[in-house]
């Protein structure tokens, strides 16, 4: 079995449950494909979530043609720095890009808070914070990128998808300053169990994916263990981070039940009425 093989079809959950972030314009196959695999397993609904302007877009088209589809539209946090100051070795899809300073961020963001009006555009997001791509250099316009999405969410009454990576004390410090949206989800939770405490008293949804399944990720399942009920959401961040056994093997939607079988294991509770929670939180925390 090669690592590049989609892994098999997990055995169907018995419980419909959703797949809060995905990226299917990542993923191989048609939208139809991914979406009819997700539904023999009875993932019955997906996120899809935008990372900069086109995929914003393709993410509100996606989900006006698929009901089962629901969409977010952001600038990723490594996205905006890109924008002001240019991206010459084309780190991203777009390939190399010229510096356009804070009028080209201006102009994304407001074609970010038109997508965002729109009523099958769910949330704004996935934005926030990343410290792991983007040195210091880059830290001002993910910032006032990060701000500006909080900002659009509450106008648009949407929820607010947070990308947290390597800066969850100053993730935190936005929220509280800004003031957060009233559904705050942070997608690949990756902070330890005081940090979940501290989100769960603040209302925030956190959404665990499979490197919950990863052997070097006991902070992470120490984290689940105490997120209260109403509060956790499941994902795949496909094509990203799939689940043990499969790991760095393409991830898609289809293989939520493997992370959802392991996080009922470390919450001690059953599968079935893991999945019934989950299906409702994240129709709660979206709205649909």
């Amino acid at each position: 079995m090669s690592r590049t093989d989609a892994p098999p079809l997990p055995e169907p959950l018995r419980v419909p449950v959703a797949d809060s972030h995905t990226h299917l314009d990542m993923q191989d196959g048609t939208v139809e494909e991914g979406l009819a695999r997700a539904a023999a397993v009875n993932v019955t609904a997906v996120v899809q979530v935008g990372c900069d302007v086109k995929g914003s877009r393709w993410a509100a088209e996606t989900a006006a043609a698929h009901p089962s589809v629901h969409a977010a539209v952001a600038l990723h946090p490594n996205e905006a720095p890109r924008i002001v100051h240019g991206d010459p070795e084309g780190t991203a899809r777009q390939g190399a890009r010229e510096p356009g300073g804070k009028a080209a961020l201006d102009e994304a963001l407001a074609e970010i808070d038109a997508l965002a009006a729109l009523g099958h555009v769910r949330a704004v997001g996935e934005t926030g914070l990343d410290f792991f791509r983007t040195g210091p250099e880059g830290v001002a316009a993910q910032e006032e990128s990060f701000r500006a999405h909080i900002e659009i969410a509450k106008r648009h009454g949407k929820a607010l998808v947070i990308h947290d990576r390597e800066a969850h004390a100053d993730v935190l410090r936005v929220l509280a300053d800004a003031g957060a949206p009233e559904r705050t989800v942070f997608h690949c939770y990756s902070g330890d169990a005081e940090m979940a405490r501290i989100c769960a008293a603040a209302g925030y949804f956190m959404s665990f994916a499979g490197n919950v399944t990863f052997k070097n990720a006991q902070p992470l399942r120490d984290a689940l263990a105490v997120v209260p009920a109403e509060l956790v959401l499941v994902e795949t961040d496909a094509p990203f981070l799939t689940p043990a056994p499969y790991r760095g093997r393409p991830n898609a939607p289809y293989l939520v039940p493997v992370t959802l079988r392991a996080m009922a294991e470390v919450r001690g509770t059953d599968e079935d009425s893991l999945a019934a929670a989950v299906y409702d939180n994240t129709a709660r925390a979206f709205d649909f």
